[in-house]
Formats: structure tokens, sequence, C-alpha cells
């Protein structure tokens, strides 16, 4: 089963210490249940990796690093990978584990390089990712120096490639938890740093995770948040009908204008759009750590400007905001 006792007591040593009264029955409760049929499985692969030490790593390199290519003979490096193979599809990276390239469907780097510069900086922070996948943008965080850096993820694959990479990294300021934003201690308010990237979208009701991610910043804290936009005027918000590039889970996609009028009116202040940028297939691609579909596959093949479905193609826009 997967160990949270040095992540209980990073928490316990900071003000997120009441979290402690719910956060180990409701991740225990979680792992024990039924919903994951392929978790023995993939916890059986995850303890079959070979216990070995990096030489070093870097959380600061855009392939995040993991030791050497000399740090593990050929066999043991030829375990490895076809023990991580066992956690396909990746999704969020990429990783070098030992010398192999874990290239995940998204360059997840990417997407770090565009905010990194404007973000505040994390050093000695807490901090909270939503939705965060793998990890990949955990790690990054932690690179910056964080206090502790808290992900969350309902996807228990996505948890276990984490935790597949921390065998290694053994950070003690970062874990992934298997929770969903709904299982954060109530109006916990006391991260420096909440990161909501790629979630909005999914999420039904989009002003009340608005008040979600407010309710877990303390005063003066910061919000880095990422989603899909459309072009459009104040008060121009697109609901696909159905499908959206292929996901069935995408609610409600505002204009620019329209995602800041949200945030002012949910409390924010100091909100400043840093970065709109349309997704190309050199971000989110078939690797073959990935599915067999990817952003080609969901955009119409004789114009990809528009979505299989005859939308406008994926455009992404990252606010920074702040709880005053």
């Amino acid at each position: 089963m997967l160990d949270y006792t040095t992540t209980y007591n990073q928490i316990h040593s900071t003000s997120l210490s009441p979290w402690l009264d719910c956060l180990p029955n409701r991740v225990e409760e979680i792992l024990n249940g039924t919903r994951w049929g392929d978790l023995p499985k993939w916890l059986e692969a995850l303890n079959q990796l070979p216990e070995i030490q990096p030489s070093s790593y870097d959380l600061n390199a855009d392939s995040i690093r993991i030791g050497t290519s000399e740090d593990c003979d050929q066999p043991t490096k030829q375990k490895i990978e076809e023990l991580l193979y066992q956690f396909m599809p990746w999704r969020k990276g990429p990783f070098d584990v030992f010398g192999i390239h874990v290239d995940a469907e998204w360059r997840s780097d990417f997407k770090w390089n565009r905010l990194k510069d404007y973000i505040s900086p994390l050093n000695d922070k807490l901090v909270l990712d939503l939705g965060c996948n793998s990890g990949y943008h955990c790690f990054r965080m932690a690179g910056q120096g964080s206090k502790l850096v808290i992900g969350v993820d309902p996807t228990l694959l996505y948890v276990v490639q984490f935790h597949a990479m921390q065998k290694y990294i053994q950070h003690p300021a970062v874990s992934v938890l298997p929770i969903g934003i709904e299982d954060i201690h109530p109006n916990l308010a006391k991260f420096d740093t909440v990161f909501s990237m790629g979630l909005m979208y999914h999420r039904r009701a989009p002003l009340d995770h608005l008040l979600e991610l407010k309710s877990f910043l303390r005063q003066g804290g910061e919000l880095v948040l990422e989603t899909l936009i459309i072009d459009g005027e104040e008060g121009d918000v697109f609901s696909p009908n159905d499908r959206y590039a292929k996901m069935a889970n995408v609610w409600f996609i505002p204009s620019i204008k329209t995602l800041e009028g949200w945030l002012r009116r949910m409390g924010f202040d100091h909100i400043r759009l840093v970065d709109v940028n349309r997704t190309t297939a050199s971000e989110q691609r078939v690797t073959s750590w990935s599915a067999n579909q990817s952003l080609v596959d969901f955009l119409d093949p004789k114009d990809s400007t528009r979505t299989i479905e005859g939308y406008p193609a994926p455009q992404r826009a990252i606010f920074i905001a702040q709880n005053p």
C-alpha cells in the first residue's frame, strides 16, 4: 500500500495540521476501495522497482532527471523501463530515469516555462496543485524550494506514477494524494500558492470552483489558473453540446474578459493575464509511453483550427490573481 507517513508528518509541522483530523482516514478509504481494480497490479509493479540510490537528481530540468545511465547496469535499467511501461499511459512529463526517457503525451515543461517567470517565488511556501496527474509540476514546484507541495488527483494510476518517481527522488517536501478537491479540509485557508491547471473546464460550476480555490488561500495568497478559453467579448461563454475535442467532461469555456470578470466577482484582485497559447502537436502528441490518440486525432483533419466536432481548437490562458 502507498505510505503517506512522511507526508502526514510534514503536514503536522505546518499550519495545515487541522487537515489530519480527516485526511488519513479518507486516504485509507480510497486506497481500500473497489473503484480501481488494477491498483494491486500497479502496486506490485511499484514494489518490484529495483532499490537504487540515484547519484543525483534535477527538478529544474525540462525533463526531470533522476540519476544517470551510469547508476545501474543494463539489465537493471531494462527492468525499470519494463516496469514503468506498466503504468501507461503517461500523460504528463517528461522524466529521465537513469537514462530512460519517459516521454509523456504532454510536454508539461512547456506550460511550466510559460508561467514560472510570472508567479511569486515559491521558496519556503505551502503550495497546492489540484488535478496534478503524475506530479510533474509538483516536482518543479519543489525544485523552487517550496516548504511543502501537496498535489491531489483522484486517478490512482497517476498517483502511482508519482510514487514511482518519488521512490528514487525521495523528496520529503512533495507529495501527491489520491483524493479529489472535495476531500480537502473545508476552508483550509493556509496555502501561499494554489495551482489549478487544466481543471476548471471539467467543473460543472466554474464560479463555485473559483470560490473553492479562494477558500484554500491565505490572505494575500496567489492563485495560478490555467484553463481553456475562447475568443470573444465580456460575457461570452461556450458550452459544448456533447464532447469537446473528444473530451466528454468539458462544461464551460469562457472568453478572457469573461474569466477576468469571474475572478473579480469571486473576490480576487491583482488579476493578471500572463499567457495565451494555442495547443500544438509539439506540446501534446502520441508517444510510445502514451495512449494511441492525442491532439491531432481530436482536430478536424482538414482544418486544424477546429476540433473534430467543429468547435474552435483548444486555446489556453494563464491568469494569476490574489486573495486580498
